[in-house]
C-alpha cells in the first residue's frame, strides 16, 4: 500500500503532538535549576505543573466544540503556534508567579490538540488502536529528545534556554502542518457554541456505566503518568544519586519504551480487546515503580524504566475504549469532555507527588503511585472476570 493523504494527516498530527509534548517535557529535567533560581520548594513547582496539566485537560472539551464549529485544522494550528509562543514567555518569566501563569497558559494552548487530532483520525482510519498508537508516538519521540536535550542545555546555559527549545521545534512544525494539511470542513458550522454547553446532555455522557468506568481507569492511570512525567528525573537525582545528565538520558529511555509500548498496546487492543491491553499496562507499571524505589541500583533501574514506560503507554488502548462507547456524532465534543474530566483529575498527580515527596520522601511518594497502578489493574481484572460489562 502506497503513501496516501491520510498518512500525511497522521504524520502531521503526530508531529503536532510532538511539539505540544516537547514543550511540557522540557521543564521536568530542569526543575532543580528552576527551584534554585526562584528559591521555591518541590511542592511549589508541583503546583505550577498541576496548573499546567489542569488547563491542558480543561482545554480538551472546548477544543472538540471549536473543531466542530471551525474545523480541526484551524484548532491544531492554534495549538502548535500557541505552544511555541507560550514557551518563549515561560522562558522569560521574571518571577515565579509569572512562571506559574505562563505554565498555565502553555497547558491551555497545548491542550487544544489531542482530542481534535484523535477525532480527525477516527474519521480517517478504521483501525483506531493503531492510528491512535502512531499519533501518540509524538509523546515518546518528544520524550526521547526533550529530556536529554533540555538537561544538557540547562546544565550548560541555564533553564531558560532549555525551556525555550520548544519554540525551535514548534515553528517548523506549524509551517509544515499549514502547508501539507488541507482545510477540514467543520461538522456544525452554524450551531452556536453555547448550545453545546448544556449540562444535561454532558452529564448523561459521563454517567454512562462504560464511560464512567473508563474514566476511573483513566484518572488513576493519568495521575501516575503525570507524577512520573513531572518528577522522574528529579527522583533519580535526589533518591538514586544520578547526575542531571544521566537522569535526562534515563528519562529519554523511558520514552523510547513508551514509543514501542504505544504501538504494541494499540495493536493488542485492536486484536485482543481494550481491557487486556490496559491490564497488561497497569501491571507492568506497578512492578516498574516498585523497582524504581526498592530495586538494586543499576540493573533494577533499567528494568524498572522499561516496565514503568509500558505502564505509562496505556493511552493507545484507553482512548479507543472511549471511542467504542461514543457515537459518531458524539466523538467531537464527547471525547473532548471525557478527556477534560480525566486529564484534570489526573493532573493532581504532579502536585500530590511533589507534596508527598516534601513531607515523607520520594520512597513514599512513588510507593503511592505503584499502589494506584496495582489497584487499577485489579479493578480491570474484576470487571473482566465477573463480566460486569463496564
Amino acid at each position: 500500500m502506497g503513501w496516501r493523504y491520510r498518512h500525511t494527516v497522521l504524520a502531521a498530527c503526530m508531529l503536532a503532538f510532538f511539539v505540544t509534548f516537547f514543550a511540557r517535557l522540557a521543564i521536568s529535567p530542569v526543575i532543580p535549576f528552576i527551584r534554585a533560581d526562584f528559591t521555591v520548594t518541590t511542592a511549589s513547582v508541583g503546583v505550577a505543573l498541576t496548573g499546567r496539566w489542569m488547563t491542558y485537560g480543561l482545554a480538551q472539551f472546548p477544543s472538540g466544540i471549536l473543531a466542530d464549529r471551525f474545523g480541526e485544522r484551524r484548532v491544531i494550528l492554534v495549538a502548535v503556534g500557541g505552544t511555541a509562543v507560550t514557551s518563549l514567555l515561560l522562558a522569560a518569566a521574571p518571577v515565579f508567579a509569572v512562571f506559574v501563569l505562563c505554565a498555565v497558559a502553555l497547558g491551555a494552548v497545548a491542550g487544544l490538540h489531542y482530542s481534535v487530532a484523535t477525532t480527525l483520525l477516527s474519521r480517517t482510519f478504521k483501525d483506531m488502536g493503531r492510528a491512535v498508537g502512531i499519533h501518540s508516538l509524538g509523546a515518546p519521540l518528544a520524550g526521547l529528545l526533550a529530556p536529554a536535550t533540555a538537561a544538557w542545555v540547562g546544565t550548560r546555559y541555564g533553564w531558560r534556554p532549555a525551556v525555550a527549545l520548544a519554540a525551535v521545534v514548534g515553528v517548523p512544525v506549524f509551517v509544515l502542518f499549514a502547508w501539507r494539511v488541507r482545510p477540514t470542513a467543520p461538522r456544525r458550522p452554524d450551531q452556536p457554541v453555547r448550545d453545546r454547553l448544556e449540562l444535561g446532555p454532558l452529564a448523561r455522557v459521563v454517567s454512562r456505566p462504560p464511560i464512567a468506568f473508563t474514566l476511573l481507569i483513566a484518572t488513576c492511570g493519568t495521575f501516575v503518568a503525570q507524577g512520573l512525567l513531572s518528577f522522574l528525573p528529579t527522583f533519580l537525582v535526589e533518591f538514586r544519586d544520578a547526575t542531571p545528565a544521566v537522569a535526562g538520558i534515563v528519562f529519554s529511555g523511558f520514552f523510547v519504551v513508551r514509543a514501542v509500548g504505544q504501538i504494541a498496546l494499540g495493536e493488542i487492543s485492536d486484536a485482543f480487546g481494550r481491557d487486556l491491553a490496559l491490564g497488561v499496562s497497569m501491571v507492568a507499571g506497578a512492578a516498574g515503580v516498585v523497582l524504581l524505589v526498592a530495586g538494586p541500583p543499576t540493573a533494577a533501574i533499567t528494568v524498572a524504566v522499561v516496565l514503568a514506560g509500558v505502564g505509562s503507554s496505556f493511552f493507545s488502548a484507553l482512548d479507543p475504549r472511549f471511542m467504542d462507547n461514543l457515537s459518531e456524532a458524539e466523538r467531537g465534543a464527547g471525547f473532548g469532555l471525557v478527556r477534560t474530566v480525566y486529564t484534570m483529575l489526573g493532573s493532581t498527580g504532579s502536585a500530590t507527588v511533589g507534596l508527598l515527596a516534601d513531607l515523607f520522601g520520594w520512597g513514599v511518594s512513588f510507593g503511592v503511585m505503584a499502589a494506584l497502578f496495582a489497584v487499577t489493574a485489579v479493578v480491570i481484572g474484576v470487571n473482566a472476570a465477573l463480566r460486569l460489562g463496564y
